[in-house]
């Protein structure tokens, strides 16, 4: 864990933001995880538990800005965990702490999959993200674009974190490089309901990202849908 956590710092000192320097000053250093989750259909309950029991004694951990914790809507037993820290030192101790490896040690039993955890340095994040409601619809989109892609997949993500933060009923955009595959983003979006989301997927602004991301894609664009567990 360590060897992969330690190329954070050079590629969050690499990070170039999109938007005003306050936003650059007030992300400098911040770390993010994205994990995913597949379970046994038979033990959504139990996952959802342990889930909630993580979260509660993960934002209470020094350095810890957010913990989310969702349910995919198309496919209930799969669940994701997306997390922010104030730094590389604080999201270390957590990963490594005791907490987190008796809830990996619960949760072993019940997975059908790999405990798939992409830490990440932001490319375009919201400061002061406000919290999610029962009602709002998460999308997490992995994308995955050929390495020489890389640097224009960059500027079409922030382009599209400005473009989408001026759309009504969104409550968050950002857009995260995974430390350890530089071609490789994640895309966390929280919208205020479904509505918003469909008509946030025909805007012109998202049917012009997607067309221009085609050819550069090393995989299929991949937008999955999240409950709010809490």
């Amino acid at each position: 864990m360590k060897i992969v956590f330690g190329v954070l710092i050079a590629a969050a000192m690499m990070s170039i933001a999109a938007t005003p320097a306050a936003r650059a000053q007030a992300t400098a250093g911040q770390t993010y995880v994205v994990t995913y989750l597949e379970i046994l259909p038979s033990a959504k309950a139990d996952a959802i538990g342990l889930l909630k029991q993580i979260a509660a004694t993960s934002r209470k951990e020094a350095g810890n800005q957010r913990y989310d914790i969702v349910q995919r809507i198309e496919r209930e037993n799969q669940f994701a965990i997306l997390e922010a820290w104030s730094d590389l030192k604080a999201a270390e101790a957590h990963l490594t702490g005791a907490a987190m490896k008796q809830f990996r040690d619960k949760l072993a039993p019940l997975r059908v999959g790999p405990y798939d955890e992409r830490p990440s340095n932001g490319i375009d994040v919201t400061p002061s993200a406000e919290p999610a409601t029962k009602d709002s619809i998460y999308l997490i989109t992995h994308v995955d674009v050929a390495p020489p892609f890389k640097d224009e997949c960059i500027v079409m993500l922030k382009k599209a974190a400005e473009d989408t933060r001026k759309e009504p009923n969104i409550e968050r955009f950002e857009a995260w490089q995974q430390n350890n595959r530089a071609n490789h983003f994640t895309v966390t979006e929280i919208w205020k309901n479904r509505a918003a989301v469909e008509a946030h997927l025909i805007a012109a602004s998202t049917r012009e990202l997607r067309e221009k991301l085609g050819p550069m894609m090393g995989a299929l664009y991949d937008e999955r849908h999240y409950k709010n567990l809490e």
